[in-house]
Parts: C-alpha cells; sequence; structure tokens
C-alpha cells in the first residue's frame, strides 16, 4: 500500500508491506530512495504514521544520504560486465581464500564460485561451497579480505552470534569498522 507523509516539511512517500512473518515494525529506505515500512498483519494504520514521525530525523538523514550519493559518480557495469570480469575475481579470490584460510582458520570447503548478485558479496552453503559476488574485484582490498573471511567463518559458525564474530575478530579486530566501509563503498558499485 502507498502512503505519503508529511515530514520535517517535505512530502515523503512510502510503502506499506504487511508481513504474516513480521513480529514487529520495521522501516527500511533503500539506496534507490525507496522506503518501506514492514509491520505484521493485524497492525493498526495511524500507529505507523505515529511511528514514522517520531523516527523523522533517521528517516530524512537517509534519503538524503542516497540522493547525495546517487548524484556521485556511480561505477556500473553492463550486462557483460559478469562474463569480462568473473575469471579474473575467481583468481583473486582464489588466491586470498588460501591465504587468509592458512594464516588463520584452516577450514575445509568445497566449491568457489563467482556469481552475479545484486545484493550480497558473499554467501557460504550448508555443503560447504563458497560464493563470491564478481565485483568484488572493484573494492579495496581490505574489504575483499572482510568479506572471503566473512565467508570463510560461516563454515565454522553457520550464524551471526557471537561466536561468529569473535572467529571474524580473531583475524580483524577493526571488522565493524570495515562492514560500515563495505556499506558506503558498496554503493557506488552497480
Amino acid at each position: 500500500m502507498k502512503r505519503q507523509i508529511n515530514l520535517h516539511n517535505r512530502v515523503i512517500n512510502y510503502s506499506v508491506r504487511r508481513s504474516k512473518r513480521a513480529k514487529r515494525m520495521r522501516l527500511a529506505v533503500y539506496c534507490d530512495g525507496n522506503f518501506i515500512v514492514t509491520v505484521p498483519q493485524t497492525f493498526p494504520t495511524n500507529t505507523i504514521d505515529r511511528y514514522v514521525i517520531a523516527k523523522s530525523q533517521w528517516v530524512i538523514s537517509k534519503l538524503d544520504f542516497f540522493e547525495s550519493l546517487n548524484k556521485k559518480q556511480k561505477l556500473t557495469f553492463g550486462s557483460d560486465g559478469y562474463e569480462l570480469y568473473k575469471d579474473k575475481a575467481l583468481a583473486i579470490i582464489t588466491e586470498r581464500l588460501e591465504v587468509l584460510n592458512q594464516m588463520y582458520y584452516q577450514l575445509k570447503f568445497n566449491k568457489v564460485a563467482i556469481k552475479s548478485q545484486k545484493t550480497r558479496w558473499g554467501s557460504c552453503s550448508k555443503k560447504r561451497n563458497l560464493n563470491f559476488n564478481y565485483k568484488i574485484l572493484f573494492l579495496t582490498p581490505k574489504i575483499r579480505d572482510y568479506i572471503i573471511i566473512h565467508e570463510l567463518c560461516h563454515l565454522k559458525e553457520f550464524n551471526h552470534s557471537n561466536k561468529f564474530w569473535k572467529l571474524v575478530a580473531k583475524s580483524l579486530p577493526d571488522h565493524s569498522k570495515i562492514t560500515e566501509e563495505l556499506k558506503v563503498k558498496g554503493l557506488t558499485i552497480s
């Protein structure tokens, strides 16, 4: 359901999604400027507006951030970007994966695959396969290593628990700072 609200003398458009799985209200502002409020199915509509107004500073700051980011130069790839860069990405990731795994973890994994994903930099399957986005090639080496280490750690802890983050911190004590860098840098690559 599409809605509008006036926040700080600005008319803001947003969508409301009702979800059977939602336990509470969730606000999300995306890099394309979409603002989505997800709520449990029986959530009262008037409460949604009150909550959005209460969080208006956060909403406006996110919308402004993404608007300014979208005005900057973005690194974009056509439909052939994946074909052009997947082999080079595989070579770099495989090399760093071996080095980082030997240095810190000595974990066993099966296949390493390069994919063209819109919202993920990497993933780890229950079958112990590691997948990486080909666009990882265009990140800084420090951020690239963070993504590789993150997926390696999922081989041991298949979640994002405290144990998982302690494992990540074993090799990257400043991982939370790198995560923030990735969020910003990742928005300039599409």
